[in-house]
């Protein structure tokens, strides 16, 4: 019997390829399916009435943590320092030696008016990294960064996503106070962005958390505003960038809290 079905499913094949209709046989096998395929009964799955779904069954989706994720953005891989170089900073293998040869910089003019250095601070096993733009007043004059009205609004932000303030490092792209807290220069960010490349390179965070345009801009070269840049996962180095206001603008405009804190959630999840 066997064998004339399996003549029966050949000659049906055979008509199907001609031009002929599917035929179902007896044991619910099709011959001759619109695909152009004959399953053999090894392929043939077996399906019990237990096993069909309920018309009502939810619809099997991503998890939110995943469909909630922004798209991806820029991605911006600097070149990194020539070890043959002269330059001590890349012999540089700790975040306080960086931090040495930034106490001793005079490579731009901000050096001229500055009570202090202000390096960041935080651990070498920081998970997150927030870069700002510049220190202000305060950060001058204690050598630490957003240590003022915006520094106690980030350690607020930061304890919203359950995150402690010395768990995480925190820096700006510049190390010294412009005068009056104008923006930096082309020129001064030049001069001072190898010291944030080189930290990021000695911590090896898993996300970056760009606060404001000009932290944003230098972190991924670009020109695009800071409203342009939100909502996507942009990459420097292979990290994770996720960009967002600053404090200091937060109290000047709170109604930038509530994009603030969709942008810090999504750094969130990135952490694992």
């Amino acid at each position: 019997m066997s064998d004339g079905r399996a003549l029966a499913r050949e000659f049906l094949e055979q008509q199907r390829l001609l031009g002929g209709d599917p035929v179902i046989l007896s044991d619910r096998l099709t011959v001759g399916q619109s695909d152009g395929k004959a399953p053999s009964l090894s392929d043939r799955p077996t399906v019990r009435p237990s096993d069909a779904a309920p018309s009502d069954s939810p619809t099997v989706r991503p998890s939110d943590s995943t469909a909630e994720l922004p798209p991806s953005g820029i991605s911006y891989d600097p070149p990194g320092g020539d070890l043959f170089s002269a330059d001590p900073l890349h012999q540089a293998a700790s975040l306080d030696a960086v931090a040495a040869l930034v106490a001793a910089c005079t490579k731009c003019r901000l050096c001229e008016g500055r009570r202090h250095t202000v390096p960041g601070e935080g651990p070498r096993d920081a998970r997150l990294v927030v870069v700002g733009e510049g220190p202000g007043r305060v950060e001058d004059q204690t050598g630490r960064p957003f240590v003022g009205p915006a520094g106690e609004l980030l350690t607020k932000i930061l304890a919203a996503i359950d995150l402690r303030r010395d768990h995480v490092f925190i820096c700006n792209v510049v190390k010294c106070r412009p005068p009056e807290n104008r923006v930096p220069q082309y020129d001064e960010i030049a001069a001072c962005v190898p010291y944030l490349f080189h930290q990021i390179d000695v911590l090896k965070p898993q996300v970056i958390l760009a606060m404001g345009g000009t932290a944003a801009q230098t972190l991924l070269n670009t020109k695009q505003s800071l409203g342009t840049l939100r909502n996507q996962i942009h990459r420097f180095r292979g990290i994770p960038v996720i960009v967002t206001y600053h404090p200091a603008a937060l109290l000047r405009n709170p109604h930038w809290k509530k994009p603030t804190w969709d942008d810090v959630r999504i750094a969130r999840r990135l952490l694992a």
